[in-house]
């Protein structure tokens, strides 16, 4: 099995007429409406594999508003695999309707177990997974978040022979997979930055197992206080950037990358005349269901 997708475009990002740092954006996000970005790359060589292996069905895990699930769901109904998702938070099974991600999950075939939070917990456990084997059979497992040697594996395909001259390499980090393929793929002269969604230490221990160079680093202070956190500063910098740019960026990953970016090209932190590619890493499914619960804190809402 494998996906046929175009290779993605590097767009360039102007910057201000005094600046001598170019920017550019990979636009993985536009590799395929649904299952784009690193969920793509994650998913290419895991579905290959489930094939191989005689699977029929796909079983992950997610929370309510996952880009991982919607993924999921979108390329198992694409490719013939049934799907099942376990979905963190009970009181979901009653919200369906009301969850953006969870009614496109499900309009293309999931099948969703919602568990507590403490059950959620034990995703990684093996009396966890067994229970879940007795429950759904021969199913082919896909972590949370789609992290995994084979997701590494696809996310060492983002990078061609075309972005051999850029200095910097920049991308979200949620579980770390993604950043992982581009740092085994980089060249040593090239220097992998990292922008991670949430507030941890555990992400430095996690990636530096699945590769052995060194260039790389993360930039912990971009979180906004943590996984899924906005607040009106970053929501105003997503609008502006889409009115200047043309680039739809979302609230969870790739919004808190390029604002960190900006901050840091602003700080000088960038030599003069650095080269800096960032990675489109998709997710934009996700801004309807934040942009409800913006509404309800009556904050700005993501233009889309």
């Amino acid at each position: 099995m494998s996906f046929n997708f175009e290779n993605s475009i590097n767009q360039h990002i102007k910057l201000s007429e005094e600046s001598d740092i170019k920017l550019f954006i990979k636009r993985e996000d536009a590799l395929h409406e649904f299952v784009s970005g690193n969920k793509y790359r994650k998913l290419k060589h895991n579905l290959a594999q489930a094939k191989a292996l005689g699977h029929t069905s796909l079983l992950t895990f997610g929370g309510a508003y996952s880009n991982h699930i919607a993924a999921v769901a979108a390329a198992g109904n694409l490719f013939g695999f049934k799907t099942i998702g376990i979905v963190r938070g009970e009181e979901l099974a009653t919200k369906i309707k009301s969850n953006p991600t969870l009614q496109f999950a499900k309009k293309n075939g999931m099948q969703f177990k919602f568990v507590s939070r403490a059950v959620y917990r034990e995703k990684s456990s093996s009396e966890f997974l067994k229970i879940l084997q007795q429950e759904f059979n021969n199913f082919y497992l896909i972590p949370e978040g789609g992290t995994n040697a084979l997701a590494v594996k696809g996310c060492e395909e983002i990078l061609s022979n075309d972005d051999l001259d850029f200095d910097y390499i920049c991308c979200a980090v949620g579980t770390g997979g993604t950043i992982s393929g581009l740092i085994n793929s980089s060249k040593p002269k090239q220097q992998v930055l990292g922008f991670p969604a949430l507030k941890g230490s555990f992400l430095q221990q996690d990636i530096s197992k699945f590769v052995t160079q060194t260039n790389w680093d993360l930039k912990t202070h971009y979180h906004f206080g943590g996984y899924a956190k906005v607040n009106s500063e970053l929501i105003a910098f997503i609008n502006q950037f889409k009115l200047e740019h043309e680039v739809q960026l979302d609230p969870v990953y790739t919004g808190k990358m390029m604002y960190g970016i900006f901050d840091l090209i602003e700080k000088q932190y960038f030599p003069k005349g650095s080269k800096i590619l960032a990675i489109h890493t998709g997710g934009l499914q996700g801004i309807e269901g934040m942009n409800a619960l913006l509404q309800k804190k009556q904050l700005p809402l993501i233009h889309v």
